[in-house]
C-alpha cells in the first residue's frame, strides 16, 4: 500500500524556492488519485466487514463499501488538502516545529469535526431525524474505539503525507546538488581547456622565437645557404607545431621525430658543438601518447643551460625507460661551473609541468642536479595513442 501511494504522490514537485498556486487540472487529479487510493483501502475494510456479518446480513458488499467510502471522506479531503499543500510549500514537513504545528492544528480543528461527521453519518444511516440534539447525542455516544480509529487513520494520513513530502523534498534536493555539480564538472572541464589553450598560446610564440634566434645567428654569420636552409627546416617545425597544437594528445614517436627536426636546425646554429643522444627508444615507448610537444621545451631548455653558456661542446641526452605501466622520460645536460648564467624567459619547464598535470593527475616533472648535471625527469602513464 505505501508503495502505492508514493507512486501517486510522485508527480512533479516544484523546487523550495518557487511555490506555485495548483491548477483546477491538478487540483482534480490529486483529488482523484486521493479517492482512488482510499477506494481501494475502504474496498479492502468493507470486504472484512462483509465477512463478518456474512451470516446475519441483510446487504450485499456495494452496502458496506458505501458505508466505508462515506465514513472516510474527511480522510479524502485530508489527503488531498496536505498533498496539495506539499505542492505549494514543498518544505512543509521539511522541519520538526512545522510538522508538529500542522499535527496540533489537525488535533484541535479536524479531528473534531471529523468525529462530528461521523456521528451525523450515524444519524442518518440509522434513518433518525436529523438536528442538532440528535446529532449532539451521537457526537457524545460515539464510542472510543471509533474516536481513536479516526485519530488513527487522521495521524497514518499526516505521517504518510509527511514522509511523501520529504522523500520528494530530498530527492529534488538530490537532483539539485546533481545538476550543480554536472555545471560544476562542466566549468572546470572548460576552464581546463581554457588553460591548456592559454599554455599552448605561450608555449607556441616562445618556440617560434627561439627557434628564429637559431636562424638570425646564422644570418649574422653571413652563411645565407644555412640560413635559407633553417627557413626550411623551421618552416616544417611550425606545421608540426600547429597540427599538434590543435590535438589533446599525439605519439612520442611522433614528438620524437619533432625533437630530430628540431635539433637539426639547431644544429646549423650549434654545429659540431651539438652533442646529443637518445636511449631505450623502443616500439613500446613510440606508441604511447603525450601531450604535444611535450620533449622539444626540455631540449630546448638543456641548449640554453649547457651551449649557450660555454664555447665548448655539450652532451644532451634524452633516455626513456618503461615501468610498469608508466614510462620515465629523462632530460640531462651538464653544469658547468663557470658558465655564464642564462636563465631565458622561464616558461619551458613550468609550462610542461603544467601542461603535465592537466592532461594527467598520475604525470609528474621532477628537476634536481647530480653529478655535475643538471636533469629533468617526467613519469607519466604509458598509454597506447
Amino acid at each position: 500500500m505505501a508503495g502505492v501511494i508514493a507512486l501517486l504522490y510522485s508527480p512533479r514537485m516544484k523546487t523550495p524556492a518557487a511555490p506555485s498556486t495548483p491548477s483546477c487540472t491538478a487540483i482534480a487529479t490529486t483529488i482523484v488519485c486521493h479517492t482512488a487510493v482510499w477506494t481501494l483501502i475502504c474496498g479492502v475494510g468493507a470486504l472484512g466487514s462483509y465477512r463478518d456479518y456474512a451470516g446475519a446480513a441483510t446487504h450485499g458488499y456495494g452496502h458496506f463499501l458505501l458505508r466505508w467510502l462515506l465514513y472516510h471522506v474527511p480522510m479524502i479531503m485530508l489527503g488531498s488538502g496536505l498533498s496539495l499543500a506539499l505542492n505549494r510549500w514543498p518544505a512543509l514537513f521539511d522541519s520538526a516545529r512545522r510538522s508538529a504545528l500542522v499535527y496540533v492544528a489537525l488535533l484541535l480543528f479536524f479531528l473534531p469535526l471529523e468525529w462530528l461527521y461521523v456521528a451525523f453519518c450515524d444519524v442518518v444511516l440509522r434513518g433518525a431525524g436529523v438536528s442538532l440534539e440528535v446529532v449532539g447525542s451521537a457526537f457524545m455516544a460515539l464510542q472510543m474505539f471509533n474516536r481513536f480509529t479516526e485519530f488513527a487513520w487522521m495521524s497514518g494520513t499526516l505521517l504518510a503525507m509527511a514522509a511523501i513530502g520529504n522523500w520528494r523534498l530530498a530527492r529534488e534536493r538530490e537532483a539539485g546538488w546533481r545538476r550543480a555539480q554536472s555545471a560544476n564538472l562542466a566549468l572546470q572541464l572548460a576552464l581546463e581547456q581554457q588553460r591548456m589553450l592559454a599554455l599552448r598560446a605561450q608555449l607556441e610564440p616562445h618556440f617560434i622565437f627561439n627557434a628564429l634566434n637559431a636562424i638570425s645567428a646564422l644570418v649574422r654569420t653571413g652563411d645565407g645557404p644555412l640560413a635559407l636552409s633553417g627557413i626550411a627546416r623551421l618552416s616544417d617545425l611550425l606545421r608540426y607545431a600547429l597540427a599538434a597544437g590543435a590535438r589533446e594528445m599525439v605519439t612520442i614517436g611522433e614528438e620524437l621525430q619533432f625533437v630530430h627536426d628540431y635539433l637539426s636546425l639547431q644544429k646549423l646554429r650549434y654545429g659540431e658543438r651539438l652533442r646529443f643522444t637518445i636511449e631505450g627508444d623502443c616500439e613500446t615507448v613510440r606508441h604511447g601518447d603525450c601531450p604535444p610537444l611535450l620533449l622539444q621545451p626540455l631540449i630546448e631548455n638543456a641548449l640554453r643551460h649547457d651551449l649557450d653558456s660555454h664555447d665548448g661542446e655539450g652532451d644532451i641526452r634524452l633516455s626513456f625507460e618503461v615501468l610498469g605501466n608508466d614510462v620515465l622520460i629523462r632530460v640531462s645536460n651538464p653544469v658547468q661551473p663557470h658558465a655564464t648564467p642564462n636563465p631565458g624567459a622561464g616558461l619551458g619547464l613550468q609550462n610542461t609541468r603544467e601542461r603535465l598535470q592537466s592532461s594527467s593527475k598520475q604525470a609528474s616533472l621532477q628537476t634536481q642536479r647530480a653529478n655535475g648535471r643538471f636533469l629533468v625527469e617526467i613519469r607519466m602513464p604509458l598509454q597506447a595513442a
